[in-house]
């Protein structure tokens, strides 16, 4: 039997630059994919885990028993240590999964599982060493893991190991990050979901910084008002410290029940004092780190030149939003600035054709402009930029501008070049070229069809960002974000300096821009033995003035310093160095030319080992144990061109609502939490946050192929194969079930065949066959297979469309029945309004409304009269079974049977969803 264990965690900064590894995605609201649903997904979500939390309790299997998160925090190097205990109660094997949520900007540094007194540690390999482990494991049939992305900030963690009866295991995973400055304040979110009541449960987190903490602040939604004093905070100059230790009977959600109140976001945020100095040096066996972010600064104007998509595919939505933004952004704008607007499709258009103050007339000037702008045509994004460094080199010519001033070109696209210059690549040299180092190019992609790489690279070889904007309700926000980052730049041209002959390994220490609310970091190693004294200089233009600041620390006593914080990890420094060289070249590989980019990627590597980082060139291998065999699993982490998820759907409404002539009961089917088709074969469709259901079947002849999802937006197909009993006992009535099942994302080039005998995953030109026989998990770039052996198969295609496939075992020797297989949709939100199919048509909202509740046809059954799509039907209560938690009996749920086979409920009849092969779209 397979039970679920989870814990989330997640301690994020949101990132101003963006690597392989450090997803910029603006970055990320609060994070966590789940943030990004309607309301009413979020509490059907939420039914839906309180169900299986219930279910799990019932049956007193694996308890956590203990749970620590113990976060150290260093001059902002964040040391993280997260251990959760748990005990199989059952009297047999049970699988524990331990999956947790990590900032995509941090390293894992450490895994460890320890069953029966034997502690798996877990060793960073060079991934293609890992990777030649992780296969020759799967070939085994063995199981193996992955870090996958997870939303818009998260990486997520997750592996499974069978515990004996009575047994413990123990889960130690350990990551670091370098925490951020963001718009004045580093923040730590750690998102706590143990799903359960945990006997001993506690969030330790200490804070050690020299300048001193100005504020310490910690906002936990999930506890209500009596229960704030829970969370304990001392602040005393330098340290911070904060707890959250819960009794039991404090995390119950009520005196008798079982719910815990463990679930949301634990949010720390601070900030440390500051002045306008040279800022503050830390130094600790023979490394040093040097924290500059000086204040009372006069700002600095900037010239901003926006460059919009308005193609085609920015219409609806992305443009309301953007429009919304550019208005937001231009009321914000300082007087002192200027700008310009370009919008552009397959050619492009300057607003006025010049570059002009942001005075309050020009700026209302330009509101009225920015809503008229509609969507339309392809996408040239070559001409508008060049035409954007045009009006910047003429606005400098004829000394328009501020001579100090920040000037910088803002792109806002969703899709690929396809008009005009379409060459990424030539794009890329035409403005690096044209911009020569004198302008900042941010480039912000829209959605999840714009290819990231394509932008990062373009930035990056531009001083300046690439961020992805997600398609939610929340993308004005995401915009306007960004430009707070970079909306108040007080300084030009910053070189910070250090005594040559006595450092080396000096990470980067010019930089072009320091921006309000960010913070410069520059470590390096003190290769003087002798030194006695270490002098930072830092040079500098301001608004006014050219600036020179300098600070000066004593080797021994900054030393003795920060060895006297006991908690304190003392190789921080060491550490920070290690990670931040890592980011910075990560950041250059992007760009670099065949030889140099040859030596960044052995340098990275060289010390992703040496300091056992999971980087993007790097794995953690970790050998456990499994029913007397050695597995492996691997942690990986993804690049961001890896974790696109896939395109967030609108909401329409199928049907009308229709006037009852007598009160009933309204049903909104809305975006259901679980559909499925099961058995012979029942189709159940979940309504009010799955507390009753919407039932029909569908006769049809063994071989014939039935479309259960086409979605041709995201070119996303499931079809299923019916199969007969061995033997058909009534010609009148033959019994079919689901002996296989396809499934297509054609964007990924992924097939996945599912039979009862085996899972066969087509990807490109490479061919994988997986047996039921073994528990294995499979993740390539934006899919991810997780097989329970002989029970289901959980697949998630992009980011969160989740689907599970159960298999259904029979007597082997049985003279009737054959295995069969049921299909489940967890998630679809990601999905289109335009998906259809057998399932697919109720991922959307469905009004139906039933009255007239009286005694049935059949004995001991309900009719009731349901109103549906302009039809009113007859429809009985009943119950059907779901399978994914318990495969053999499952679970009665409540439903409304509509009768031949779903006639007026379905669009159409059944045998409008036959299809000719298991791969074929509805619509081929």
């Amino acid at each position: 039997m397979k039970t679920m264990l989870s814990f989330l965690l997640l301690i994020s900064i949101p990132a101003l630059i963006s690597s392989d590894f450090i997803t910029t995605e603006a970055e990320q609201h609060k994070g966590d994919y789940a943030n990004t649903l309607s309301n009413d997904l979020k509490l059907a979500r939420r039914t839906l885990k309180k169900r299986s939390t219930e279910e799990h309790v019932k049956k007193g299997d694996l308890e956590i028993y203990g749970m620590k998160i113990d976060c150290k925090v260093t001059s902002r190097f964040a040391h993280n240590v997260v251990i959760t205990r748990v005990v199989n109660r059952a009297n047999e094997s049970r699988e524990a999964f331990f999956e947790m949520e990590l900032p995509k900007t941090a390293f894992i540094t450490n895994f460890s599982m320890t069953l029966d007194e034997v502690t798996y540690v877990g060793a960073v390999k060079e991934k293609e060493v890992a990777q030649q482990q992780y296969k020759q494991a799967v070939s085994r049939g063995q199981t193996a893991g992955l870090v996958k992305a997870s939303g818009r900030k998260m990486e997520k963690f997750k592996v499974s190991v069978n515990i004996g009866p009575t047994k413990k295991v123990t889960f130690e995973l350990t990551y670091e990050e370098l925490l951020k400055r963001n718009l004045g304040k580093y923040q730590m979110n750690i998102r706590v979901k143990p799903q359960q009541l945990v006997n001993h449960f506690q969030i330790d987190v200490h804070i050690f910084e020299p300048q001193g903490i100005a504020f310490l602040n910690i906002d936990a939604k999930f506890l209500n008002n009596n229960l704030t004093s829970l969370v304990k905070k001392t602040l005393t100059g330098t340290k911070g410290h904060v707890s959250f230790k819960p009794t039991l009977e404090q995390q119950r959600k009520c005196p008798d029940c079982h719910e815990t109140i463990l679930d949301g976001d634990f949010i720390i945020g601070y900030d440390v004092n500051r002045d306008l100095s040279a800022g503050s040096v830390q130094i600790v066996n023979g490394y040093f780190v040097h924290h500059f972010a000086p204040a009372n600064l006069s700002r600095i104007p900037k010239n901003v030149i926006f460059v919009i998509d308005h193609s085609g595919s920015m219409s609806g939505t992305k443009m309301q939003q953007t429009n919304e933004a550019l208005l937001k952004i231009l009321d914000d704008m300082n007087p002192k600035d200027y700008f310009a607007i370009i919008i552009f499709d397959d050619t492009y258009k300057t607003w006025k054709n010049t570059i002009f103050q942001a005075t309050p007339s020009n700026v209302n000037k330009a509101k009225k402009f920015v809503q008229t702008i509609s969507a339309r045509g392809g996408t040239n994004i070559n001409s508008p930029m060049l035409e954007a460094v045009r009006l910047l080199d003429k606005a400098h010519q004829d000394k328009q501008l501020p001579e100090r001033s920040v000037s910088m070109i803002i792109l806002l696209t969703d899709g690929d070049p396809n008009t005009g210059e379409s060459n990424p690549i030539k794009i890329q040299q035409n403005v690096k070229n044209a911009a020569s180092g004198r302008y900042n190019v941010y480039c912000l992609g829209f959605g999840y069809d714009v290819k990231y790489s394509f932008l990062e690279k373009m930035a990056l070889e531009n001083n300046g960002v690439a961020r992805r904007i997600y398609e939610d309700s929340d993308a004005p926000l995401q915009l306007q974000g960004f430009y707070d980052e970079v909306a108040n730049p007080l300084l030009l041209d910053i070189e910070l300096q250090y005594p040559e002959n006595a450092i080396s390994e000096l990470t980067q220490s010019n930089f072009k821009q320091y921006y309000d609310g960010s913070e410069i970091v520059v470590a390096g190693k003190i290769s003087d033995d002798n030194l006695e004294s270490l002098i930072a200089e830092v040079l500098a233009h301001t608004a006014n003035e050219n600036l020179t600041l300098k600070v000066e620390v004593k080797v021994s006593e900054v030393e003795n310093v920060t060895q006297q914080q006991q908690y304190i990890f003392g190789d921080f420094t060491e550490r920070l160095w290690a990670y931040l060289t890592i980011q910075q070249f990560l950041e250059k590989r992007v760009s670099a030319e065949t030889n140099e980019k040859k030596i960044l990627t052995d340098r990275i590597l060289e010390l992703s080992l040496k300091y056992s980082f999971v980087t993007p060139l790097t794995s953690m291998v970790v050998t456990k144990p499994e029913e007397n065999k050695k597995d492996s699993f691997v942690a990986d982490k993804p690049s961001e061109d890896d974790k696109v998820p896939t395109p967030q759907r609108q909401f329409s409404s199928l049907g009308h609502q229709v006037g009852l002539p007598t009160a009933g009961i309204a049903y909104n089917v809305r975006r259901p939490i679980l559909s499925y088709v099961d058995s012979d074969p029942h189709f159940i469709i979940s309504i009010n946050g799955q507390s009753d259901a919407i039932c029909f079947n569908i006769d049809g002849k063994p071989g014939a192929i039935l479309n259960l999802v086409t979605d041709p937006y995201t070119d996303f197909v499931v079809n299923g194969e019916l199969i007969g009993e061995k033997k058909i006992e009534n010609i009148d009535k033959i019994n079919t079930y689901f002996g296989k099942f396809g499934i297509v994302n054609n964007r990924m080039d992924v097939k996945v065949e599912v039979s009862t005998k085996m899972i066969t995953v087509f990807h490109g030109e490479d061919k994988t066959i997986f047996p039921w026989s073994a528990t294995a998990s499979l993740t390539k770039e934006s899919f991810s297979i997780s097989i329970m052996k002989e029970r289901n198969l959980t697949l998630t295609m992009g980011d969160d469309a989740t689907f599970v496939i159960v298999l259904h075992r029979v007597w082997k020797n049985h003279p009737l029945h054959r295995d069969f297989l049921g299909f489940y949709t967890i998630d679809s939100h990601r999905l289109s309004n335009m998906t259809h199919g057998l399932l697919g048509q109720f991922y959307q909202e469905v009004n139906a409304e039933i009255y007239n509740i009286r005694p049935g046809l059949d004995q001991g059954k309900s009719d009731a009269t349901m109103i549906v799509k302009d039809h009113k039907l007859r429809v009985t209560r009943g119950y059907q079974k779901d399978y994914r938690f318990d495969p053999k009996r499952g679970t009665n749920v409540p439903c409304w049977f509509v009768h031949y086979n779903g006639k007026g409920f379905i669009d159409g009849i059944p045998t409008d969803y036959i299809v000719s092969s298991l791969f074929d779209s509805l619509y081929e």
